[in-house]
């Protein structure tokens, strides 16, 4: 890669990790995804509150996930193209004018071009946050990186979430999405900070060279992960019985709450014992957790689960980001994070979509029975990459 800010090389050569690149990368990481998580509950409501019910809300998350998984795939290049700092601030915006865009109307139109806006603004963020973090910390302390970046971007759905909601009860829609796209634009202020650099992918595309890099596997397990992640985040509240209902924001809270932080964990560990290793762990405990939803009356039950499948996703997030990063060149780190986020992005829908039309015919114990199943097959690919692959790294 080609490297015009000479700032970065230093920052790379530290053994600190928190130069003052990377502490503004962190700022612009947490203040991009509150503005994004305090509207991601709450567009569904305005959605439904219009007259255009559940279709309508559906219709507005799907053309978000669209947008965001087109955009992935060009987010690498554009970064060659124009430099972190031009891309980072453009998904800022884009962020933020979709956000204020809302109070204009809530008619479909509108709202699913906003969605379309959202998930381009999010693409970006959510691409260039770890292709960067990469970059700015020294080779022997990048999981750590990784992991803190993760807790940057993990506590903002914590905080985020349920905030958006309860704020738009009490002070109305409109309100908060203001107050969404104030939190971006505040948080430009951070952006200018970010290195300019810009380089050359070696394979011209996200997709190029896939076969044989070394990602394949990582890719894999993570996909695992995140089409678990689709299935508990979109039906658990509707799996519970009415009985148990009021245990629901709990059992999501116990697994949002452990992912960041265990994913940080997962760092330090992975840095100082390799990210290989880590996989196979993770992927257990998120499988053990899945199945702890077959009980899906038993609220303990749930929580536990819940809060084990954090755990493993955690871990699993940073253990396969690092490993996908270390097995390209440094000129390719923004394919590798445009990979990881489509695994998450394309795991999400899948699992979600997947496990509407699995239900209806064999319910949702069984169902959840038959995630915890995906993660238990993937534990053949972890264990495949338990050693690490250091020899596909490329550190040039």
């Amino acid at each position: 890669m080609t490297v015009s800010n000479t700032s970065l090389s230093g920052a790379a050569t530290s053994q600190s990790i928190a130069s003052r690149q990377m502490i503004l990368l962190l700022l612009v990481s947490f203040g991009s995804f509150i503005g994004f998580y305090l509207l991601l509950s709450v567009i569904p409501l305005y959605v439904a509150a219009g007259g255009a019910g559940a279709s309508g809300a559906g219709a507005a998350t799907g053309a978000m996930m669209l947008a965001t998984v087109l955009t992935e795939l060009a987010v690498a290049r554009l970064v060659a193209e124009f430099g972190y700092r031009a891309v980072a601030s453009a998904g800022l915006l884009m962020l933020a004018a979709s956000a204020a865009a809302l109070t204009l109307s809530e008619r479909m139109p509108l709202v699913l071009a906003v969605c379309l806006l959202r998930g381009a603004g999010l693409a970006i963020v959510a691409v260039v946050g770890p292709a960067l973090t990469a970059e700015l910390v020294p080779p022997e302390r990048r999981g750590e990186g990784l992991g803190l970046y993760g807790v940057a971007v993990g506590v903002p759905a914590v905080i985020g979430l349920p905030l958006g909601v309860w704020l738009s009860g009490h002070l109305g829609f409109h309100l908060v999405f203001l107050i969404s796209a104030g939190v971006s634009v505040a948080t430009l202020v951070a952006a200018p900070g970010l290195p300019a650099q810009q380089g050359r992918e070696r394979h011209g595309g996200v997709l190029g060279g896939f076969r044989g890099s070394g990602l394949v596997r990582p890719t894999a397990v993570f996909a695992a992960f995140t089409v678990v992640a689709g299935v508990v985040e979109t039906f658990l509240s509707l799996a519970m019985p009415a009985k148990a209902h009021a245990w629901v924001p709990l059992a999501l809270l116990a697994q949002s709450a452990v992912t960041p932080f265990a994913r940080w964990g997962a760092g330090r560990l992975g840095d100082r014992r390799g990210s290989g290793p880590l996989l196979v762990p993770a992927v257990f405990t998120a499988a053990v957790g899945a199945a702890g939803l077959v009980w899906v009356a038993s609220p303990l039950a749930v929580i536990a689960g819940m809060a084990l499948f954090g755990i493993g996703f955690g871990i699993g997030q940073n253990a396969t980001l690092a490993l996908m990063v270390e097995r390209v060149p440094r000129s390719e780190f923004g394919k590798a994070s445009a990979l990881w986020n489509l695994a998450y992005d394309g795991g999400f829908g899948i699992g979600a979509v997947g496990f509407g039309l699995l239900i209806g015919p064999v319910g949702y114990p069984a169902g959840f029975a038959v995630t915890a199943l995906v993660l238990i097959v993937a534990i053949i690919p972890a264990w495949r990459d338990r050693t690490g692959g250091t020899e596909a790294n490329h550190e040039s």
